[in-house]
């Protein structure tokens, strides 16, 4: 999965023979899961229509505060655009509007649009050999990196003049991967590992029947997607469940019970810089397994268990300098318990679920937790989606191991 994904990617078309590319460019960040919105300046459409760009968006185009064909028409809203994106990207970048960014004129929508924006701002350079060189366009580029804005730079080739040399917009891919790579360096995450489990522990009885309990790992995975958003690489640890996610960063090892979970996590835990331990561990397994299915009878049934392995603890006991975070599922005396466990385990913070909460709990899409951390600091939080519980969870991680 794509860095992109789900973000607001604002494309802004200059007058350039280079616009042409701007369809390729468009569909490359849909496909990434973005979504997309596009502004072109009034000439721009010499170049590409808007109604390829408003196709493959899925947007209408804009290139003027108003439609000038509709006399009723609202006026279309720079400010609120510009604050809607994430990411603002100007490909292709005319020495024009170059020089205008750079001297802050305004004297068409797509202009005011990048003087309101909040976001990153990226723009891909495209104009002949000697205008790339000129002593203006490189007074643009420099001062417009100082406002902070990031260029592409233009490659080698062909020129629309005949001529061959620099100035010619770089690829479609190669902005989509540039714009990539950018992010994923400024992430907080990134280069980090993590270890993360999740879902419940089958313990098996016979070959057709087992012990486990109702987890459905969601909040195990919201966790992943989290933390691989931020740059981690995530080795995401589960028991069964339906959950799915596909994520270049987040490494998916399958396993059954909690002695698979146990060997799995020791197998990484000295890898790792954080571990999040968010799976529901079966504490008891049967001592003893049946080799063929237990056939029923009228006599009463007895299964004899045995304590599982305690995961949790057990990384508590070799920890060395990885972040350890557990969860903590209570019915009673709720935070009491948690502190005991934060203590007992050699935790650095502790997530605790009360079952006593509506909303909360197993098979929810929901989760209302407090957070502890090794201070004894409470945090505590409202009832929320599990994928914002997620984000919750890693703002304080991020305070406590300054990343």
């Amino acid at each position: 999965m794509s860095v992109l994904r789900s973000k607001k990617v604002l494309l802004g078309v200059t007058a350039g023979i280079a616009a042409y590319k701007t369809a390729s460019l468009v569909r490359l960040f849909i496909k990434s899961g973005a979504e997309v919105r596009v502004v072109m300046t009034p000439s721009a459409s010499d170049f590409v229509t808007p109604l390829t760009l408003s196709t493959l968006s899925k947007n209408p185009v804009v290139s003027s505060f108003t439609d000038e064909e509709n006399e009723g028409a609202v006026w279309n809203n720079h400010v609120e655009l510009g604050l809607w994106a994430d990411i603002f990207i100007i490909a292709p970048a005319t020495a024009n509007s170059l020089s205008k960014m750079a001297s802050g004129a305004s004297d068409n929508f797509l202009l005011a649009t990048y003087l309101s924006a909040k976001c990153p701002v990226y723009f891909a350079p495209a104009m002949d050999l000697d205008m790339y060189k000129h002593p203006s366009s490189t007074a643009s580029f420099e001062k417009l990196q100082s406002f902070g804005n990031i260029m592409i730079p233009a490659t080698s080739g062909e020129l629309a003049s005949g001529l061959s040399g620099q100035g010619r917009m770089a690829e479609p891919e190669d902005i989509v991967a540039f714009i990539e790579a950018d992010m994923l360096s400024k992430l907080p995450l990134r280069g980090k590992k993590i270890l993360m489990t999740a879902g419940p522990t089958y313990e098996a009885i016979d070959p057709v029947r087992f012990i486990g309990n109702h987890s459905s790992g969601k909040m195990g995975f919201e966790l992943a997607k989290v933390a691989a958003n931020l740059g981690a690489e995530v080795h995401l640890v589960t028991g069964p469940t339906n959950q799915t996610v596909v994520h270049s960063l987040i490494n998916v090892i399958p396993v059954n019970s909690a002695q698979e979970m146990y060997d799995a996590c020791h197998a990484i835990y000295n890898q790792v810089d954080i571990a999040i331990c968010a799976a529901a561990v079966a504490d008891y397994k049967p001592k003893s397994v049946a080799t063929q299915k237990i056939k029923k009878k009228d006599a009463k049934l007895e299964i004899q268990l045995e304590p599982t392995q305690d995961i949790l603890k057990s990384l508590g006991e070799i920890k060395k300098e990885q972040f350890l975070v557990g969860f903590a599922l209570e019915t009673e005396n709720e935070e009491g318990n948690a502190k005991g466990k934060l203590e007992k385990k050699n935790l650095d913070m502790i997530v605790l679920n009360s079952l006593n909460d509506k909303g909360a709990g197993f098979k929810q899409p929901t989760n209302k937790i407090t957070i502890i951390d090794k201070e004894l600091n409470v945090y505590r939080y409202e009832l929320k989606s599990k994928s914002e519980v997620a984000k919750d969870i890693f703002k304080v991680i991020l305070e406590k191991t300054n990343a």
